[in-house]
């Protein structure tokens, strides 16, 4: 294949398709065929013969779309997703704009009716180009083979540069089908004229946010997914030690540093730690890096960090200022700042009368009376099960997991008590996006097999993708699901009772909802019911070690809410549910 080139070689436009893929370091690929795409898996067939690529086929097309993100997620590389044309590629429109939001690279292809055939309305014929035209990067529509090679560099090259997102390439059946004499590109070998280069860091900027961080006494580092894009948790930790700093993250940040930490405040905002959301509310510096203050951070926004000066560090310069103007802006790699800072701030950090540790010292006081004051509680009801204490267990007995989620209680509560390393925490955040927890944890699986991936779900959204159960199964992921069960739409029941005045409008899920378990074993996977946290215990570590897919229906208290919570128009803190910790509670 690619490896017995030669210029003269005459190739398909399927060919080229797949050799560029491969040239640019593509390993596996997630997706369903259909008649458009067809031409590209009849030559990926070839491929996979020789073993120098990998498909995984999905049970919908969303479950490709939300694999690949977290297959991107979970190794800083691009994720690809394959999708035939109609309604293969408009099922893969969730997906993609959950990856746009929370900045994922991944480079969606999907088939098309033949050049002839567009705009007549042909069979299977849709315009995804135009229907993800404000949810990708860029789009492409293919219209001659010898476009591919370059096309297929220039996706790559976009989907990575500056601030990571989702590129569409739309290939009509009959390019895929023309010969033609194939010139490969070289990967990273591109010349968009559009794309603009990264801008150059100004020295002042970096003098201007090391004088404030020098200067304040009441520092906080808000840190965002930006900073787990750029890989930079070795300089965020030595940036926090340096000057005694305390970090909260965001639900897309978490990762970034050791929960564990003394430094570490856990996560801000609406279901925020208490402890984070007072600091944010008290601190006299905020140094904001890759995060950009967004409703669910925030709460209200003219009183979100009110007292503090605002150093605001981001790769995208429309994210810098959008919400709060910054006393400090800097447009960069939030890795290639930070090395500079550090570099600036070591060369005279001592040179004051004050140490770091002295200026921050009654700080870190305050915020660990309230760590102290205001734990994350987890509710003991003898015989019952909590849900917050089945999270925290699954943290304590997989400390090294990588975790996915779908949203809604189960979500915030595995934000709370979870405890990740970088790149282990798998979450739609920006979108919001029921299901994506089951198919996130296939792509997880597949870019690390020999690693324990866990899906933390609840009941809810478990049934927006539950296909996805005959893909683990084929392919024996070894995937371990737990389903947090309390037999309604959690968040949606929270709401509405704190709200609506109980008003569950089409919330409770107890009827029609499967025997879990025994869909599990229909798909050929083990199933297990835990009811009782005496049983937790015991048959936890069990399941966490088996080596094969388990899927565990945790039957937890119905009514349990999810605290602290910011309610929407208040500032942060302003919480509902918190009170200062009972003795008869377990805290953390």
């Amino acid at each position: 294949m690619a490896s017995n080139f030669s210029p003269t070689n005459i190739q398909n436009g399927a060919y080229a398709l797949l050799d560029s893929l491969v040239r640019h370091g593509v390993t596996d690929i997630f997706g369903y065929p259909g008649g458009a795409i067809l031409p590209i898996y009849d030559e990926l067939y070839f491929w996979e013969q020789l073993g120098l690529i990998q498909h995984i086929l999905v049970r919908h097309e969303q479950g490709a779309v939300h694999a690949a993100d977290a297959y991107a997620r979970s190794t800083g590389k691009t994720g690809v997703c394959f999708a035939t044309s109609g309604p293969g590629a408009t099922n893969l429109v969730s997906g993609i704009a959950t990856a746009h939001l929370d900045s994922v690279p991944i480079v969606a292809i999907t088939g098309q009716v033949g050049r002839s055939f567009i705009g007549t309305d042909a069979f299977q014929e849709v315009d995804i180009f135009g229907i993800t035209l404000p949810i990708v990067k860029h789009s492409y529509v293919l219209r001659d083979p010898r476009d591919i090679s370059r096309i297929v560099a220039e996706a790559f090259y976009i989907a990575q540069h500056g601030r990571p997102g989702p590129v569409l390439i739309d290939v009509p059946k009959d390019v895929g089908l023309e010969d033609f004499h194939y010139i490969p590109n070289s990967p990273g070998k591109v010349s968009l004229p559009g794309c603009l280069p990264m801008s150059q860091l100004g020295f002042r900027q970096i003098i201007n946010a090391a004088t404030l961080i020098r200067k304040s006494h009441q520092p906080l580092l808000y840190v965002g997914g930006g900073a787990v894009s750029s890989n930079s948790h070795q300089q965020v930790k030595e940036l926090a030690e340096l000057f005694f700093i305390p970090i909260t993250t965001t639900l897309m940040g978490k990762g970034i540093f050791d929960e564990n930490h003394k430094l570490s405040l856990g996560m801000l905002g609406m279901h925020g730690t208490a402890y984070a959301n007072f600091a944010v509310s008290e601190c006299d510096l905020l140094i904001a890096l890759g995060a950009r203050f967004d409703d669910r951070v925030t709460g209200k926004l003219e009183e979100f960090a009110c007292n503090a000066q605002v150093i605001h560090v981001d790769i995208d310069p429309a994210e810098v200022g959008k919400n709060r103007v910054p006393q400090v802006a800097i447009v960069g790699d939030i890795a290639e700042v930070l090395d500079r800072l550090l570099f600036y701030l070591n060369q005279d950090i001592f040179d004051e009368q004050d140490t770091p540790k002295e200026k921050t010292h009654a700080w870190l006081q305050r915020l660990y009376q309230w760590k102290t004051d205001y734990p994350l509680l987890i509710p003991q009801k003898q015989g019952s099960l909590s849900p917050q204490e089945v999270i925290s267990k699954i943290s304590y007995y997989a400390p090294d997991a990588f975790y996915s989620t779908d949203v809604g209680q189960h979500q915030m509560w595995s934000a709370q008590f979870l405890k990740t390393s970088p790149r282990r925490w798998l979450s739609s955040a920006g979108l919001g996006t029921m299901g994506y927890g089951l198919p996130a944890a296939v792509g997880a699986q597949v870019a690390h097999p020999e690693s324990l991936v866990i899906c933390i779900s609840g009941d809810a959204s478990f049934q927006m993708n539950l296909q996805e159960l005959a893909t683990i199964a084929q392919y024996k992921l070894n995937i371990k699901i737990f389903i947090i069960n309390n037999q309604w739409q959690g968040m949606v029941r929270q709401w509405q009772e704190a709200f609506h005045e109980g008003r569950y409008s089409h919330s409770n899920m107890s009827k029609g909802t499967p025997d879990f378990t025994k869909l599990a074993q229909a798909f050929g996977i083990r199933g297990q019911i835990i009811t009782s946290n005496a049983d937790i215990d015991t048959l936890l570590p069990t399941l966490l070690s088996s080596p094969e897919p388990i899927l565990i229906d945790f039957q937890v208290t119905e009514n349990e809410n999810c605290y602290p919570m910011v309610a929407p128009g208040k500032s942060n803190s302003q919480m509902l549910g918190i009170e200062k910790a009972p003795m008869d509670l377990k805290n953390t």
